[in-house]
């Protein structure tokens, strides 16, 4: 439960998340790191990347500042990666498509299946043109 998403909890799973973290003291720490990790998973599950990016903000400015070590790396990772972070904003979100590495994900897989199906070239020009061809490289 704790790495569900708040809004796919049951009733019953989220009662039973609430008595979990009212049962001791300790446990106020975890309940903080859920809360906060809710917070960061809302980040992208916005309806605009305007609003998402306004919850960033205040994710890039609150997190470093918990008293919890855990949050507190993780802001400070965060603000290291800032231009990283928004960049997710700056390309439209998913909403719009976004920026992605299918292409290069799909041409990989592609690549990796004939290097197997070919069991090994002897000839690095035969293997870079048998690449090319798979790729959709070569051109009359």
């Amino acid at each position: 439960m704790r790495r569900t998403g708040a809004e796919n909890l049951t009733d019953r799973q989220r009662a039973r998340l609430e008595s979990a973290f009212a049962a001791a003291d300790r446990h106020v720490a975890v309940e903080v790191a859920w809360l906060c990790a809710q917070q960061l998973r809302s980040v992208y599950h916005q309806p605009t990347p305007a609003t998402g990016r306004a919850i960033a903000e205040k994710v890039l400015n609150s997190f470093h500042t918990c008293p919890v070590p855990e949050i507190a790396r993780l802001g400070r990772d965060i603000r290291k990666w800032r231009s990283e972070f928004f960049g997710y904003f700056d390309t439209g979100g998913a909403n719009n498509g976004g920026a992605n590495n299918g292409g290069t994900e799909a041409i990989n897989g592609l690549i990796e299946l004939h290097r197997r199906i070919a069991r090994g070239f002897r000839n690095r020009e035969n293997y870079r043109l048998r690449m090319l061809l798979i790729g959709g490289g070569l051109t009359d």
